[in-house]
């Protein structure tokens, strides 16, 4: 299916959409211009938001490209440079190239001491990692990364793959959403499906609730508001009745985990395919693949990062690569799978993200006074600052739906 796009001045270029989108002025070194970033991004992004917006009506009338950068305008965040936005992933030099290293989670100091084969002080893991990612080859760095489970990766030329499109839309008023997903994709999928009427039902276990619960708490409300909270234990013969008779109540389910993470615990997205559910299935770079990723650094290893005078990578914007499929896979869960009946939607964050690199060349920025512009093919066009939008109101805290949600679909509570 074509999908189109158009700002309010008229029809869409990407320069133009990279302007309007905030992610631009997140782009660049603290101290040098704003940078664009390659490709369409954020035109794709804005034509998927319209396509969701035709099916799910005024409810849902967001602008895709500006979702792309809400997270830096709520956190108020600014370019960094080969440092993201959100301090967490860096851009290092290799022994042949660039690449990126994320050091996210609480761990993953250890496993990147483990990566280099050495101790490092949790508390500034970099100068050592640097050290070591520049003595050794991009494709060794990512060997390792991907056998230990760090998010590490090289940036490498960019492949544009096939991408799964929507196809007929359909309504999703009324139906279940269940989302065992965390941090940002798989929740603004989530979000964007409530907003079009789902009803939204979070699942989380009690020993690892979403991490985004510990940052910007506006931020989570404004993708969780309205969404009920369960929390089961899986390990628990009950807590794994109850979860698995929930997956099997729901029209949607969305997850971000690997196959043999779910399969663990009995969940089965081939049984749940069968019965007739969407399934949503967000990775670094698909189910068949071991990779670990956040959106920083998958971005970046898909070649979406921008270039400074030097012809040193830069991050482009915020993590860019969960919004850009969070759209990516809500527009998916709204379409009708080609057959009909059920659908398991192998989302690779990677390819969402390289599909929308082009060859055409980058436009310049200017400025004049205090405001930066992207020179387009119609002329000057200001470049936006991140802008945020409000919470609705505030997310449940965890678990305290879950008495009510399985009772309200009989099933008995552990």
């Amino acid at each position: 299916m074509r999908l189109s796009s158009a700002s309010a001045a008229g029809p869409s270029e990407p320069a133009a959409d990279w302007a309007e989108s905030g992610v631009v002025a997140v782009t660049g070194h603290a101290d040098g211009p704003v940078l664009v970033p390659p490709g369409r991004a954020a035109t794709r992004a804005r034509e998927l938001s319209s396509w969701i917006g035709s099916v799910g009506g005024q409810k849902i009338a967001l602008d895709g490209a500006r979702l792309l950068a809400e997270r830096a305008a709520l956190n108020h965040l600014r370019r960094r440079g080969t440092v993201s936005a959100g301090g967490k992933c860096r851009l290092l030099r290799t022994a042949d190239g660039w690449a990126a290293v994320s050091c996210a989670r609480p761990d993953d100091p250890a496993l990147l001491g483990a990566l280099i084969g050495a101790a490092i002080d949790a508390e500034n893991p970099w100068p050592p990692v640097t050290d070591w990612v520049g003595r050794h080859a991009g494709a060794e760095l990512a060997e390792r990364a991907e056998l230990l489970g760090v998010a590490a990766a090289p940036i490498l030329r960019p492949v544009r793959p096939a991408v799964p499109e929507p196809h007929a839309p359909r309504p999703v008023e009324g139906l279940l959403v269940v989302d065992f997903s965390a941090l940002w994709a798989g929740p603004l999928c989530a979000h964007l499906l409530g907003s079009a009427g789902a009803r939204v039902v979070k699942v989380e276990t009690p020993n690892r609730p979403d991490g985004a619960r510990r940052g910007n708490p506006d931020f989570y409300a404004l993708l969780h508001h309205g969404h009920e909270s369960v929390v089961l234990d899986p390990t628990d013969p009950a807590g794994r009745r109850a979860l698995l008779a929930l997956v099997d109540a729901a029209d949607i389910v969305i997850e971000g985990s690997r196959p043999r993470a779910l399969a663990q615990f009995g969940i089965d997205a081939d049984a749940a395919v069968a019965r007739g559910a969407c399934w949503i299935s967000i990775t670094a770079a698909g189910r068949r693949s071991s990779r670990i990723g956040f959106g920083d650094d998958i971005a970046a290893a898909a070649g979406l990062v921008a270039y400074d005078s030097t012809g040193a990578p830069v991050f482009a914007g915020d993590a860019i690569a969960d919004p850009l499929t969070g759209i990516t896979a809500a527009a998916l869960a709204m379409s009708v799978p080609p057959g009909g009946g059920g659908m398991l939607w192998d989302i690779s964050m990677t390819d969402v993200v390289a599909a929308t690199l082009t060859p055409e060349p980058v436009p310049a920025t200017l400025r004049r006074g205090d405001t930066w512009y992207i020179d387009t093919r119609t002329g000057p066009v200001p470049v936006r600052d991140p802008t945020p939008r409000i919470p609705a109101g505030s997310a449940a805290d965890s678990g305290a739906d879950t008495a009510r949600v399985l009772a309200s679909l009989q099933i008995p509570a552990p």
